[in-house]
């Protein structure tokens, strides 16, 4: 299968789970899941658990919309990965 194809076929399956309302066990099915994407470090995967037009803002720096996201987080993680 090309790999435009195979990506929009998994997309197509992902789910955004769990959704509300939340039993105890769904809201640490939810934590973790977080915390997992954001222990991934990847930045694609990260931006995407927000809204396109996310607004974040870090000291001084702001980003706008998920593009800008993944290039803030893309240099952030770059530079600590650097102090390691």
């Amino acid at each position: 299968m090309p790999r435009r194809l195979q990506c929009l076929s998994q997309n197509q399956s992902l789910k955004r789970v769990p959704v509300p309302p939340f039993t105890h066990e769904t809201a640490e099915l939810k934590v973790r899941l977080a915390e997992d994407g954001w222990n991934s470090r990847d930045p694609e995967k990260v931006a995407l658990a927000y809204t396109p037009d996310s607004r974040w803002r870090n000291r001084a720096e702001f980003a706008n919309g998920r593009q800008e996201i993944v290039a803030f987080l893309t240099r952030k993680w770059a530079i600590r990965l650097r102090m390691a």
